[in-house]
């Protein structure tokens, strides 16, 4: 089913990211937020019933701009009861295969201007575990990213490998950083990345991964050229569990994480979400994909932030 969720709000949440800030003249004594995505609403419509939702539409964050990056994007959003991780991916690889499929014959018949982007979406995708491919490609064993002392040995592996530790050190930023540097360049040809540490993902139910002893989560991301273009898990539906983790987050507080108890949510997972699956792609990056640009302003119609703020310097 096809819904429609709030875009402003009293708190943004479902994601890490700076919200838009504003107030409305019917309350102006109340600061809200432009959401950063619309995954909390869907959930609640999970909780009261509907066993499979999706929504396409704007969200918002606070944030800078770079070829793949606009404070204003699409998502599309899905989610549905009694799904998990793998099932998940292997909807992702279908959906992928047969967009490329039909985009090719596109390109071929009718808009021939338009790059064909030239990857292989044939599925089965690969599929990189986090943590043993940061250990192999740096040679160093991960800490224990439970214990107390995860956060310093880290810092310790960022200068024994001479890097740049980044400005909000926090342990999700840290493990992110990494990430970026010896994941995400691996991901050429459509790639999952998959049993992120417990920390990245707040929203995710999680595990002890067989092996590490590590706490990860039910989550897999879908990088192509270097990009994330899907983000799927398995929702978290412990109320118990998730105020654990909201608890966890306040502590990584920073300039664009300023957290938050959402107690509102908390509530509807005591009614019961069952076991649920989430979905969610950028449209504007799937786009970008798909037409062989490399500039998220090209997929837009009036271009980005940037453009837009511009073209109404004389009104």
């Amino acid at each position: 089913m096809e819904v429609q969720t709030p875009i402003l709000a009293a708190g943004a949440g479902g994601a890490v990211a700076r919200p838009f800030k504003t107030s409305a003249t019917e309350f102006p004594e109340r600061q809200l937020a432009l959401r950063i995505a619309p995954e909390l609403w869907l959930k609640r419509l999970i909780v009261g019933g509907h066993d499979r939702v999706f929504e396409i539409g704007p969200s918002f964050r606070n944030e800078g701009l770079d070829p793949s990056h606009n404070p204003e994007f699409t998502t599309c959003e899905f989610y549905r009861a009694y799904t998990n991780i793998d099932e998940l991916m292997r909807m992702t690889e279908t959906l992928f295969s047969g967009l490329a499929q039909h985009t090719t014959r596109l390109t071929r018949e009718t808009f021939r201007s338009i790059n064909v982007p030239g990857i292989d979406f044939s599925p089965p995708f690969q599929c990189i575990d986090f943590i043993p491919a940061i250990e192999a490609a740096t040679e160093r064993e991960l800490p224990d990213l439970a214990s107390a002392t995860a956060h310093a040995e880290l810092v310790k592996i960022f200068h024994d490998l001479a890097l740049s530790v980044p400005a909000s050190a926090t342990l999700p930023r840290l493990l992110d950083k990494l990430s970026s540097i010896y994941i995400e360049p691996q991901c050429k040809e459509p790639t999952f990345v998959i049993n992120h540490p417990d920390c990245l993902s707040p929203l995710s139910k999680s595990f002890v991964l067989p092996g590490s002893r590590q706490r990860v989560s039910a989550r897999a991301e879908l990088f192509v050229k270097g990009q994330e273009i899907v983000n799927m898990y398995e929702e978290e539906n412990s109320p118990f569990e998730q105020r654990r983790k909201f608890l966890e987050q306040l502590e990584y507080q920073d300039d664009e994480n300023e957290g938050r108890m959402d107690e509102d949510y908390l509530e509807a997972l005591e009614w019961g979400l069952p076991p649920t699956g989430g979905w969610g792609c950028g449209i504007d990056r799937l786009c970008m994909l798909l037409s062989g640009t490399d500039r998220i302003g090209d997929v837009l119609t009036f271009g980005t932030l940037r453009n837009v703020a511009a073209s109404g310097k004389g009104s």
